[in-house]
C-alpha cells in the first residue's frame, strides 16, 4: 500500500489549502499534516478515498472474501478459465 507521499504543518497546510487540494488530484498523493511534527490528520484524494472504501468493503465481505480465496487457490493449480468462456465471444 502506499504511504505518506508530503508531511505539511498545520500552518503551513492552511496558508496553502487551495494549492495542496490541487495537488492531491493531480498526483494522486498521500498528505500528513502535522501538528507539533507529529502527524495528526492524513488527506487523501476523492479517488484514493474512495478506492479505501471500496477495498473495506469487500474486506468485510465474507462471501467475496471466501469467493476471492477459493479463486486464488484455483489459479495456484493452474485452473483457468478463458474470457469467451465466461463472457462469451464478442460478436463483430
Amino acid at each position: 500500500m502506499k504511504q505518506v507521499d508530503q508531511f505539511i504543518s498545520v500552518t503551513d497546510a492552511k496558508n496553502r489549502l487551495l494549492d495542496l487540494i490541487r495537488s492531491l488530484a493531480e498526483k494522486d498523493e498521500v498528505l500528513a499534516i502535522t501538528r507539533g511534527g507529529v502527524p495528526a490528520a492524513v488527506v487523501l484524494s476523492p479517488d484514493r478515498y474512495e478506492g479505501l472504501i471500496e477495498t473495506i468493503e469487500v474486506l468485510g465481505d465474507s462471501q467475496a472474501m471466501q469467493s476471492l480465496r477459493r479463486s486464488l487457490k484455483q489459479a495456484r493449480k493452474g485452473r483457468w478459465v478463458s474470457d469467451e468462456k465466461v463472457f462469451g465471444k464478442e460478436k463483430a
